[in-house]
């Protein structure tokens, strides 16, 4: 973590993860994160092998759309990284931590 606080999720353990914090992510292990606060966060996120890259671009077009994530147009990039998405813990996420989807987005 670079910047701010986010809320992290690894294989069922959940935590807050701050400036100078290591998160780990082992492949195959379900995650997810989230800044569920009103500042910036900024991460650094470095995956090997290479390549997997070119799946944060996709996604950045998705989210570049006003409104909250359309949740189909990500499940559609996700298989062509071998992704498997879970689009039910969206809505358990945002309840759980009090996160309003697409909140500073215009």
């Amino acid at each position: 973590m670079l910047e701010g606080t986010i809320g992290v999720e690894v294989g069922g353990e959940t935590f807050e993860a701050g400036p100078g914090s290591v998160v780990a992510k082992p492949r195959g292990v379900p995650h997810a994160f989230w800044n569920g606060t009103d500042e910036p966060a900024r991460i650094l996120e470095l995956i090997v092998p290479g390549g997997f890259e070119r799946y944060f671009v996709e996604l950045a077009q998705v989210f570049a759309q006003p409104g909250p994530p359309d949740l189909g147009a990500l499940a559609a990039v996700a298989p062509r990284y071998e992704l498997e998405l879970d689009p039910d813990s969206v809505g358990r996420h945002a309840e759980a931590h009090g996160l309003e989807l697409g909140a500073g987005r215009s």
